[in-house]
């Protein structure tokens, strides 16, 4: 059973923020992901993350990252045809197929980098907050600039 989500009552106070609504819808769409291969999100800091994805039996050159538009995509790529003619399982219990899994991203979050740790793929990401977008002080000083360059 779905629900629906009113949001009316959010642009009441908050402005600007029109894209969440296309997220949560979006979000709500999604068709579930696969279960495959198991991931931990960690925050390390107040700005950065990592993200560990058990990836055992890759190797770094079936692995492929990609980051755009604010979502970053793993895939695996195994040889199936390679790993057939070599090997003869009477158990297979490691799971060695292709996968892709998706992440969405956060505004200005950004892959700083990557490593592979004890059959652990380890992708780093960091929020880097522009400039222009910061917090600042404004000045009370009592003049409007806005009237006084009207007057002249």
């Amino acid at each position: 059973m779905r629900t629906s989500t009113e949001l009316n009552p959010l642009y009441r106070s908050f402005i600007g923020f029109d894209h969440l609504a296309g997220l949560m819808d979006k979000a709500s769409r999604a068709e579930k992901q696969p279960a495959y291969p198991p991931y931990n999100i960690e925050l390390l800091s107040e700005n950065s993350y990592r993200i560990s994805m058990a990836v055992a039996g890759f190797t770094e050159n079936e692995l492929d990252i990609e980051s755009k538009d604010n979502t970053l995509t793993v895939t695996g790529t195994k040889n199936s045809e390679k790993n057939i003619s070599e090997r003869k399982f009477l158990y297979q219990g490691i799971a060695e197929r292709n996968f892709e899994r998706k992440f969405q991203l956060g505004d200005h979050v950004k892959v700083i980098g990557a490593f592979m740790e004890n059959g652990l793929l380890h992708i780093d990401l960091q929020r880097e907050i522009p400039e222009a977008l910061k917090p600042r002080k404004i000045a009370i000083n009592g003049k409007s600039l806005l009237s006084t360059e009207e007057k002249s």
